[in-house]
């Protein structure tokens, strides 16, 4: 690996042998280090490769002036949240959440508070993507010695759900809003809280976070099978008209029409709640 361009003393950008640009680290790679300078392989302790030039040129311009410790505490949550979930998640993660971890820390030594009006939601519908985010305010306690509100491992936990999901911020927020609204049109239908603990509330919640995303981003169902719709609005008559109420609201608010089958599917999680 050669150098293309030092970004700051610990980072440098250069060309991977496919003739591609990376984001190469380690401590004093860039001191003193010129363009066109071979890259000492036990110099190196980490290498990015991030999706398209765009990427590229943020992650680029975030790194300038970010202390080397935000963006490595960054990537082993990064890391610990790949492993955990067994998931594939957005390059763009590590401009987002790096990006967060910095301004958060920055704010916290400023004496700037901001609580998350989400919190309660994220601990509720994204349980293993809230314990990565008490994991990640620990490790960034041990690793920088800076303490972040609980309120910060529900914003990290509501950007592992976005690079999850593979979209906007707006639009993770735009879920998981939908979901909050309805369950509580469930509660109130039936006038009782749900086991948030059991089984079938989390497949519900499972469900919903599918169905809110493909609201939020325009995309039509698939189901055909028109019988089932029939033969369920017979079997689980109040839950239906539960269901009913929720392809009003989804209407009403986000101008989507359900189809008569997912208001089955719904109608069929509904039941298996117990209410």
């Amino acid at each position: 690996m050669r150098i293309e361009k030092i970004i700051n003393n610990n980072i440098v950008s250069a060309l991977d042998i496919d003739g591609k640009e990376i984001i190469v680290i380690g401590r004093g790679i860039g001191f003193g280090a010129r363009p066109g300078k071979e890259i000492a392989e036990d110099k190196v302790s980490k290498v990015y490769h991030l999706d398209n030039q765009k990427s590229m040129d943020q992650f680029k311009e975030l790194l300038v002036n970010l202390p080397l410790e935000h963006l490595q505490v960054s990537t082993e949550i990064i890391n610990y949240a790949k492993s955990v979930l067994n998931r594939s998640l957005n390059q763009n993660i590590y401009i987002t959440l790096t990006d967060h971890i910095n301004f958060a820390i920055h704010r916290f030594k400023q004496k700037i508070d901001f609580s998350n009006p989400l919190l309660s939601e994220i601990k509720t519908f994204y349980k293993e993507e809230y314990l990565i985010g008490e994991y990640a305010i620990a490790l960034i306690e041990r690793k920088v010695g800076v303490k972040l509100p609980v309120d910060e491992a529900g914003s990290i936990a509501l950007h592992i759900v976005n690079a999850e999901l593979n979209s906007a911020m707006r639009d993770t927020i735009g879920i998981t809003n939908l979901i909050r609204d309805v369950v509580k049109l469930v509660k109130e239908h039936f006038s009782r809280e749900l086991n948030e603990t059991s089984l079938n509330y989390q497949q519900f919640i499972s469900h919903l976070r599918f169905l809110s995303q493909r609201i939020v981003a325009r995309e039509p169902s698939n189901y055909l099978d028109e019988g089932f719709s029939h033969a369920i609005s017979k079997m689980y008559p109040y839950e239906y008209e539960c269901s009913f109420k929720i392809r009003d609201y989804i209407l009403e608010t986000y101008h989507y029409q359900l189809v008569d089958e997912e208001i089955a599917c719904l109608a069929i999680h509904i039941k298996r709640l117990g209410v």
